[in-house]
């Protein structure tokens, strides 16, 4: 089958030399753009409906969206190590911030996706954050890429705006700084402009660019501040009871985290203003991706690069009585992703449930490299060119050993490593209410979802470690700390 970019090139009449029957056409440019903790508060997807993406929006209304793309991990490490080696973490038994892919023997070989771009001829680099910050050691940088810039941290006031229960550093959210330019993102945005301008002429580019925000703390000068008044924010719909329906497990997956739980952010008066300072801050970031994309006009390159737009996962701000991400429910596991550029159908949307465990293999093949063997994605190159094209698989995220969440197009079915469930129709239930795992006439759908669970299970590897969960001669232990049932912190 000819490749979505390929068509579009012979059409045009586009190679390197000027002369289609004299030179196969060059291959399309990449540029990827992850975000980090971004959740479907984004204008295209819908999930808040005040929140102001203008960059983002048109992107997706020049490309093809993924609106039902789900990560293969609700958190940093294992999402991104599973994105850019195209494995799962059941597959791999990375499940925890640590360790690195590299510090994995089975892995010390695994060719990511920047890598074996690099090694088919591209120009590659890579600024801010795009595999786990520390996960890959300086020695190991030159075979992944020719420019590796790491971006700077998160400015930080004088004094926190806010001391939750566990008062971490990052558990911080306000009007910080007073300038943009200030913001560690702006910079990383300098970072990944330059490396375009400075991409050599003579060959494809593989580039990509890593935010932080809206990862916490949430900062964002003033005016981004401004666009979201207190007086008129919508926050998330809640119900009090939401959890009783839900097995107690599910409290193990997020057991101990400074994240605070909504009974805090309510009685402390927080739920507004977090909900606020994240719209804030994906507003900021959408203002450095219109940045990076004025860049790529600039460049001249605009028309002959695919462009890729992806979170990690997304993120909780009171759903299921909690903040942050570790769930395998839709508000944790659902991100954007974006497709576009040359061969991709403009203005599309695929509703079918997709993977970032799918880019990897996408790229391959709409770019015309050779096929890599052991990818656990499916390419979406049919859908790149028409998103009505069925896929046959559902998107699947796990979070710890055992404990996986499965997609299909209507519904979710979350499988714990106690054996409990939840099963939603999410066409009738979009917030995830109504768990009907235990309705009779449900039969037949939880069976046709369990037979998608993961065959591998694989154990964490050596040296695993924060946010793990782990069972120890029957009890669940977490990061090392035996689990009390009776105590559920709530």
């Amino acid at each position: 089958m000819l490749r979505g970019f390929a068509i579009c090139l012979l059409i045009a009449g586009f190679s390197s030399s000027g002369s289609a029957a004299a030179d196969p056409p060059r291959p399309p440019n990449v540029l990827m753009i992850a975000i980090d903790d971004l959740n479907d508060w984004v204008g295209c997807l819908g999930g808040h409906p005040q929140v102001k993406t203008p960059a983002i929006d048109a992107l997706a209304a020049r490309g093809v969206l993924f609106a039902n793309a789900h990560c293969q991990a609700p958190l940093c490490n294992p999402s991104r190590a599973s994105l850019l080696t195209g494995l799962r973490p059941s597959t791999t038994g990375i499940y925890a911030l640590r360790p690195g892919i590299r510090e994995v023997p089975a892995l010390r070989d695994c060719v990511t996706l920047p890598q074996h771009f690099k090694s088919a001829g591209y120009f590659t680099f890579l600024c801010g954050k795009i595999f786990h910050d520390g996960s890959l050691a300086v020695a190991d940088r030159d075979e992944t890429a020719d420019v590796w810039r790491d971006g700077p941290g998160m400015p930080k006031p004088a004094e926190k705006f806010v001391h939750p229960p566990q008062d971490h550093p990052l558990m911080d959210w306000g009007p910080f700084p007073e300038e943009d330019r200030q913001q560690a993102d702006w910079k990383i945005a300098d970072m990944a402009i330059d490396a375009l301008n400075q991409a050599p002429g003579d060959r494809p580019f593989f580039g990509a660019v890593g935010f932080r925000l809206p990862h916490v703390p949430c900062y964002a000068s003033q005016k981004w501040f401004d666009l979201y008044p207190l007086a008129g924010l919508q926050l998330p719909a809640v119900r009090d009871d939401d959890r009783s329906d839900v097995p107690d497990f599910a409290w193990y997956l997020h057991w101990d985290l400074p994240e605070p739980r909504l009974s805090w952010i309510r009685s402390a008066g927080q739920w507004a203003p977090l909900v606020r300072a994240y719209l804030a801050s994906i507003s900021f970031v959408d203002s450095q991706i219109a940045r990076v994309l004025a860049a790529l006009r600039a460049s001249g390159h605009a028309d002959d690069t695919i462009v890729v737009l992806w979170s990690d996962h997304g993120f909780h701000l009171g759903e299921k009585q909690i903040t942050g991400k570790n769930t395998l429910w839709e508000r944790s596991t659902r991100v954007p992703l974006i497709v576009a550029g040359p061969g991709v159908s403009p203005g599309g949307r695929c509703d079918q449930p997709v993977e970032l465990l799918d880019i990897y293999p996408t790229l391959v093949e709409h770019c015309g490299l050779p096929p890599r063997g052991g990818l656990e994605g499916h390419s979406l190159v049919p859908q790149l060119v028409d998103p009505r094209q069925p896929r046959l698989w559902p998107a699947i995220t796990t979070h710890n050993r055992f404990n996986h969440a499965v997609r299909s197009e209507h519904h979710r079915y979350i499988r714990y490593a106690d054996g409990s469930e939840e099963f939603y129709d999410l066409q009738a239930d979009p917030h995830e209410w109504s768990n009907l795992a235990g309705d009779p006439a449900q039969r037949e759908n939880l069976a046709a979802h369990r037979h998608w669970l993961p065959a591998i299970n694989a154990e964490p590897v050596a040296g695993s470690a924060t946010r793990l969960l782990v069972e120890e001669d029957g009890v669940w232990k977490w990061e090392g700390r035996a689990i009390d049932p009776a105590v559920l912190e709530k």
